[in-house]
Formats: structure tokens, C-alpha cells, sequence
């Protein structure tokens, strides 16, 4: 009998595998995909470290978390400062004063700001009904027609007017000249790609990849003295309650014979139009010089079984639906669940380590 059998070899599965080896657990990791690392999972391609399920750059502002994947790979100075294309107008993301400047010719924040009351102003709702009129209270019109309106609904398959006001709570803006997409303190890529990273939290464990744990379900729960799931929660309970929904994402990776393609690691397509969110150039992510460039465009998609989830769609609706499934799970006998997909969250790469982190704490 193994003390422990980790389904599934992503970030959260590794790093409560390697601290169950810490604590002298003997630890078995099987997964459904050919390769470990999950959707942070790297490959080398001319000399290049993809990131074959988007980009991810690692960022927080929890001093043990990067103390905890720097002890594992080093890190590079990363910043990530994406620009947005809009049917050929380039904007800088997040929302601050460059992309102010470029809407309106403002150059100080005072400008700006007034800018946008005037638009709130005139198209604010009371009671926002949609997400449309939410966005539109909180940054007015001319941002929301340009920058949100066509990502988000390419993004989530739906129009905006159809969407729940609630999923777009806040709106980042900054009244500076800061391209920084994100406040945290720490933040940076791993030189050398992500799978390094896994392989070292999975050294020790016995790991298998391609196969299903839910094909022989009953055979892995009986090999194993304790189990932590980190695929679907409804996808183990056979959806006897139904789906929870998802959206999944479609990948096209190219090579150019040309050392630069569009000269950003990651521009947002924020027009309708453009079938894909966004075009990643890999070799940005670590400054690279290499003579060929690697690209992939992302297209959101609808989820159907079979496909990868990558998106929880946390409505309502599907919220009430995961609390009945985690009311299941909470019955189970030697079974936990965890991660983005075994918890029906959208989780950041920090939030993942720590939620690994914290569940290794209480059990072990």
C-alpha cells in the first residue's frame, strides 16, 4: 500500500507530493496527460522554453511562496507589461496613464480622471443589471468599447449584456506611467521553463503518465492509503448532479524563421473580430537573442466532456452546483480534493503553492 496516491502531476499535485516525501510518505503520482507539470508544463523548442498552456508568470506577495519555487529554479527579472491590439491600435495594459494618453492625448492623471467621470457620468447605472453596465461604472465608455468589450466576450462565448455584473467587480487603473500588469512584490519566470521545477518536487515519487484514474477508479482508491484528487470534482462523482460548467481554450504554436514577431511576449486582441484573445512570443519570457521565434495564438472555446477545463465559471448557478459536489467530497472516506479543478477555483500560480502548502500542513 503507498501512504499516498496524488492523481494528477500539476503544480498542486507536485508540491503536496514532495512534502508528503519530506514527511517520509511513500507517494505514488499518476497522470492523464503524456507529460507531468500540468498547465504550467514547458517544452524546448529552437532553443526555447514554450509555455504549451499560456503564459504563466509567477507572481506574489507571499515571501514563503517564492522562497519556495526560487529553492527549486532560479528566477528571472520579469516584468509582465502586456499591450493591447485593437483592430490595429496598440494600447498598454493595465489601465494607466500610457494608455490614457493613447485614448485621449491626456498627459496628467487630473485629465484623466475627469475623462472618465464624464463618461461614468453620463452612462452609469444604479443598479448595474449586466456586465456590460458594470464595467461601463466603473471606467466609462471609450475603455470599455476598445479594451473589454470584445476580450470578454470571446472570452467567456457569451455578450456582455448576457453576463452577470459580479464577474467584473473592479477594474484595475492606475493614474501613472507604470506598465507593470502586476502589484505584486515578487515576480519573474524560471529560468530554463517550468518542468524543471516539477521534476524536482516529483523526485522520489513514483510517477506514471497517460493513464486514468477514473477508467479504474476502484483498483487506484484500494492501492492507496490516502488519496488527493486534483481533476474534476463532478468528473469523479460521475456528474450525478450535472456538469459544472467550464470554458477551454484551443492552442496554435508556430515557428517563424525571424527573430522578432511582434516584439511583446503576450498583446491581447481586444476586438471581436480577432477570433483569439491573445499571441504569446515565447522567447520574451526570458529575453531571448535565439535567430527563430516561437508563437502561439490562444482561442477561448466552449467545454465540452473530453475537453481540458482550464476556466471555472464561477456564476451562481455553478457555485451552488460545486458546494453540493464538495458536500460529497467532504463525506469521503480517504480522499481530499484540491486544486483549481478539484476545488472549482481559478487559481494564480502562488495561490496554488500555498493552497498546496497549507493542505500539506493539516494532514501531514
Amino acid at each position: 500500500m503507498t501512504d499516498y496516491l496524488v492523481v494528477g502531476a500539476g503544480l498542486f499535485g507536485a508540491v503536496f507530493a514532495h512534502e508528503a516525501m519530506k514527511a517520509n510518505k511513500t507517494v505514488r503520482v499518476i497522470e492523464k496527460r503524456e507529460h507531468i507539470g500540468g498547465n504550467v508544463y514547458t517544452r524546448e523548442l529552437e532553443g526555447i522554453q514554450v509555455h504549451e498552456y499560456g503564459a504563466h508568470i509567477f507572481h506574489t506577495d507571499n515571501r514563503e511562496v517564492w522562497d519556495y519555487v526560487n529553492a527549486l529554479a532560479e528566477f528571472n527579472r520579469y516584468t509582465n507589461s502586456p499591450l493591447a491590439n485593437y483592430k490595429g491600435e496598440i494600447y498598454n495594459l493595465p489601465f494607466n496613464m500610457n494608455t490614457f494618453h493613447q485614448l485621449w492625448g491626456v498627459v496628467y492623471p487630473e485629465e484623466a480622471a475627469v475623462k472618465i467621470e464624464e463618461q461614468k457620468a453620463v452612462h452609469a447605472k444604479a443598479e448595474p443589471a449586466n456586465l456590460e453596465e458594470q464595467a461601463i461604472n466603473l471606467i466609462g465608455t471609450d475603455i470599455y468599447e476598445k479594451l473589454i468589450k470584445g476580450y470578454t466576450e470571446k472570452q467567456w462565448g457569451r455578450k456582455a449584456t448576457e453576463l452577470p455584473a459580479f464577474i467584473i467587480r473592479r477594474v484595475p487603473v492606475r493614474f501613472t506611467y507604470d506598465n507593470n500588469y502586476f502589484n505584486d512584490r515578487f515576480q519573474g519566470i524560471p529560468i530554463g521553463g517550468y518542468t524543471q521545477i516539477i521534476e524536482k518536487l516529483l523526485d522520489g515519487a513514483e510517477v506514471e503518465t497517460g493513464v486514468d484514474f477514473l477508467s479504474h477508479k476502484e483498483e487506484y482508491l484500494a492501492s492507496a492509503e490516502n488519496v488527493l484528487f486534483t481533476g474534476m470534482i463532478d468528473a469523479y462523482f460521475d456528474y450525478c448532479y450535472g456538469e459544472l460548467a467550464y470554458r477551454s481554450l484551443r492552442f496554435e504554436t508556430e515557428v517563424y524563421n525571424t527573430e522578432n514577431y511582434q516584439g511583446n511576449a503576450v498583446v491581447n486582441y481586444t476586438d471581436a473580430e480577432t477570433p483569439y484573445t491573445r499571441i504569446i512570443e515565447h522567447k520574451f519570457f526570458e529575453f531571448g537573442s535565439q535567430k527563430k521565434t516561437v508563437v502561439t495564438k490562444e482561442y477561448p472555446t466552449a467545454w465540452k466532456r473530453g475537453d481540458e477545463p482550464y476556466y471555472p465559471v464561477n456564476d451562481e448557478e455553478n457555485n451552488a452546483l460545486y458546494r453540493k459536489y464538495a458536500d460529497l467530497a467532504a463525506r469521503e472516506k480517504k480522499v481530499v480534493f484540491g486544486g483549481r479543478l478539484g476545488m472549482y477555483q481559478y487559481f494564480d500560480m502562488d495561490d496554488t503553492v500555498e493552497a498546496a502548502l497549507n493542505l500539506a500542513k493539516d494532514l501531514l
